[in-house]
């Protein structure tokens, strides 16, 4: 919010420099994010006095002023503007003067005639919108006075938080003014001057929605005159960004700024009867706003209406059909208060962020709604003329009970760190409006508030009972207190105080295993990503897997998504299951901007609603696609393809301490292509019986690849991992080394290409028996001199028996089992 001191200094007197204002509200949690000085673009830009006008010489149009700057000269400026006149005072641009926008003032001949400076409209100094005419000053207007110093202000930028709508407003910061310096606030003037027929003869107000439209107060006045408002009113708006419109409008504006109280002003002419009804839109009724879009209305926006139709869209924006324009005599000022929810739905929905809006969404104080009304229909009587009708309509005078919240000053103290005796509590609490009172009896200290509220029971002597002022609707639980406390004493003067409670013994580390498959892929060569947990629901579809990955110690995936109730975007409205289609989009994103491959992972999050409430589940995926770096640069790049991705998981499990993985085709996946896509299995080498690795790994099918316009092969994993959302590494137990040799062998093994390599492997670990103790597949090879629909599959074989050393004959016997097995179950042989 945009505050200008000499506006704000009408409600609170500022005894402090713009500097120490700033510090002092950054303190209070009103974050000042930057001071600008007002009208320091104004270079040699001064008071004149118009000696004389008379006609150019050589135009009808222009005009010729001297003008007296203060300088002891005359000075003749050409003039186009017309409503200049002898012995006003007028802003004047010195040659070498800098107008707003950089535009430069230099000497110059204007049909013959040197004119030695310029006339300014407010306008060109944007200090009004009149373009058509010069700024006239007031006449008391110091001549020679840079208009720097008569006109300029110093505008506060105030980073008001969501739960301080109150502070939405020159008087709420005046409070906070208030709070630290000590001055009074001083509430603007509100009395109307009430003459003719009573309100209730020409305006009729029904309320529909009680609960979206809780209060509603309207004031009529006749008989106004629309035009500019006055030059000071429109200064003060444009500095704290807000447009001038007409003296109408921009009373309305002018009270929503300095109250935080949003209004609404209608042509009387355009209600049809003087009757407005408050109701929700009905199907296929249409309205153009303001802005003069024809917006198709959702029958849960609550409307402005009269027994024609829709007028305006209820806290957010007013219908062009009823604007106040320079033809209206009658005026129709609505001052009312609407459900946030509601609010903020509907500007939402319309995608119409309004300052009204932004206000009403934060809550409004129930008595804003007469005093808006008032404040209004004053100034436009004082800036338009006119007569108010008597009395107002009020469709809920009674004004709510204030909020009690009772606190215990002990609990305070152990919240924030002090020693403040309950009386210096109380003391702080009254400046910033919030009176106290002693309990009675045993009282209710609410504690938490919402969903899970709690309460505690305390003595009436422990505690003091707070009463909130009708503005702060903040204020609901003891924290709050305590944090009002905290803030009118000053953040900065409680005291540092060290923990006196013992540590903690030794804890390990919760991120153990994920911080080990980090270092693992990150070492192989693979960036980590991390990517947004909304997707689009198509995406969530095509990405289903038939068979999702089970959990090992999570809960189990659910089919119902999460949908975001107020989504900003429809691609991001949904919480994703899988990670494959955030890591698809940012293999799709690398490729589209040229580079040659990409391998990528990511650890994150699941999300599904079961029975119960939300579920999460973590997992592990990852994506290759485009070409693999080569190990030497003077090697050919290639693709990436299922083998790179059956490595990188064989890596995890040996990184994780886990068996080798087991992989067995999958064919009835969708998503993935038929005949290169598997499914995994690692077990604890501690304990066989548990599982420590389960996932699916393949090529994304090609009629997915062909639809997002991928011509390489992109490689998919998702991966479940025990402790991968809260878990350890066990300390590694090192053996002492075998005091016999190993024998190793190589066998390669020509099958088909139907014939999967997990198929071989478990041939040959069955059929070789307990002296074999380790199997590696480290070569694949096509070609001749195999025959078509062969490949050769290269295992190393290592034995070892414990206590002893293996025989020549021992080993042979074993390669000779296996050759047989190989023939015998998988139709293999061995290549020679």
């Amino acid at each position: 919010m945009r505050v200008p001191l000499s506006w704000l200094a009408d409600y609170v007197d500022l005894d402090l420099t713009p500097e120490a204002l700033a510090d002092r509200l950054t303190l209070l949690g009103m974050e000042v994010k930057a001071i600008e000085r007002w009208g320091s673009d104004w270079r040699s830009v001064v008071v004149g006095e118009l000696v004389a006008v008379d006609p150019h010489p050589n135009s009808e149009r222009l005009s010729l002023a001297r003008v007296n700057v203060g300088d002891g000269t005359l000075r003749e400026i050409v003039c186009g503007a017309t409503n200049i006149a002898t012995g006003q005072r007028v802003p004047v641009a010195l040659p070498g003067a800098v107008l707003p926008g950089g535009r430069r003032i230099e000497r110059a001949e204007k049909l013959g005639v040197v004119s030695d400076g310029m006339l300014c409209s407010g306008d060109e100094l944007r200090l009004t919108t009149d373009a058509e005419g010069i700024l006239i000053l007031p006449a008391d207007a110091p001549i020679g006075r840079p208009l720097a110093d008569l006109f300029g202000d110093v505008v506060l930028d105030v980073d008001v938080k969501p739960n301080r709508g109150d502070a939405l407003s020159l008087v709420g910061l005046a409070r906070e003014v208030a709070a630290v310096t000590g001055a009074r606030v001083r509430l603007p003037r509100a009395e109307v001057a009430e003459e003719g027929p009573p309100v209730e003869e020409r305006l009729r107000v029904e309320i529909e929605e009680p609960g979206l439209c809780p209060r509603f107060v309207g004031r009529w006045v006749d008989g106004v005159r629309v035009g500019p408002s006055p030059d000071r009113v429109q200064m003060r708006l444009l500095a704290a960004g807000m447009r001038p419109v007409s003296n109408v409008v921009d009373a309305s504006n002018y009270v929503m700024l300095e109250l935080g109280k949003p209004i609404h002003t209608f042509d009387a002419a355009a209600v049809e009867g003087g009757r407005i009804v408050v109701r929700r839109a009905r199907p296929g009724e249409t309205l153009e706003t303001l802005d003069h879009e024809e917006r198709i209305l959702d029958p849960e926006t609550l409307l402005i209406a009269d027994p024609r139709g829709p007028l305006a869209i209820a806290g957010v924006m007013g219908g062009a059909a009823s604007e106040v324009s320079e033809a209206t005599r009658s005026v129709i000022i609505e001052s009312a208060i609407f459900d946030p929810v509601s609010i903020r739905r509907t500007a939402f929905r319309y995608a119409l962020r309004s300052e009204a809006s932004l206000r009403f969404e934060k809550g409004q104080e129930f008595g804003l709604a007469p005093l808006g009304a008032d404040r209004t229909a004053h100034l436009i009587v004082a800036w338009a003329g006119g007569t108010v009708a008597r009395g107002r309509v009020d469709t809920n005078p009674r004004e709510p009970e204030p909020v009690r919240i009772p606190f215990r000053p002990a609990r305070v103290n152990r919240l924030l760190g002090t020693a403040l005796s309950g009386a210096e509590q109380r003391e702080l609490l009254a400046r910033v409006g919030v009176e106290t009172e002693p309990a009675r009896g045993e009282v209710r200290v609410p504690v938490a508030r919402g969903e899970r509220p709690h309460d505690v029971v305390a003595a009436g002597e422990e505690a003091i009972v707070a009463v909130a002022p009708p503005w702060r609707r903040d204020l609901a639980i003891e924290a709050d207190i305590a944090e009002e406390i905290a803030r009118i004493r000053g953040y900065e003067r409680i005291g540092g105080t060290r923990p006196d409670t013992p540590m903690p013994a030794y804890r390990r580390s919760p991120l153990g295993v994920r911080d080990a498959v980090r270092t693992a892929l990150v070492g192989a060569g693979l960036a980590e990503v991390v990517t947004h947990a909304l997707v689009a629901p198509e995406e969530l579809e095509a990405y289903r897997l038939r068979r999702p990955v089970p959990s090992l110690d999570d809960p189990e995936p659910v089919a119902t998504p999460i949908r975001v109730t107020n989504p900003l975007s429809s691609l991001h409205s949904v919480l994703r299951q899988t990670l494959l289609p955030s890591l698809t989009g940012v293999v799709l994103l690398n490729l589209r901007r040229g580079r040659p491959g990409v391998a990528i992972f990511e650890i994150g999050k699941g999300y599904g609603r079961g029975p119960e409430g939300p579920v999460e589940w973590w997992r592990l995926g990852i994506a290759l696609a485009g070409a693999a770096t080569p190990p030497s640069p003077l090697l050919p790049r290639r693709s990436f393809d299922l083998d790179d991705a059956k490595g990188l998981v064989e890596h995890v499990a040996a990184a994780l301490g886990f068996a080798e993985p087991r992989f067995t085709a999958e064919a009835d996946e969708p998503l993935f292509h038929p005949g290169r896509t598997a499914r995994l299995e690692a077990r604890l080498a501690a304990d066989a019986a548990a599982i420590g690795l389960v996932g699916i790994v393949g090529e994304l099918h090609p009629a997915r690849l062909e639809a997002l316009e991928i011509r390489d092969r992109l490689v998919l994993a998702e991966l479940a991992v025990r402790g991968l959302g809260e878990g350890w590494l066990e300390p590694p137990k090192v053996a002492a080394p075998p005091r016999h040799p190993t024998v190793e062998r190589d066998l390669a093994v020509v099958v088909g290409e139907t014939v999967p390599a997990a198929r071989v492997a478990e041939t040959i670990r069955s059929s070789a028996g307990p002296l074999l103790r380790r199997l590696q597949l480290f070569d694949v090879y096509r070609g001749a001199p195999l025959g078509e629909g062969e490949r050769s599959l290269a295992y190393r074989l290592t034995f070892w028996a414990e206590g002893r050393t293996l025989t020549e004959e021992e080993v042979e016997a074993v390669v000779a089992a296996v050759t047989g097995a190989l023939e015998r179950e998988v139709g293999g042989r061995l290549r020679s």
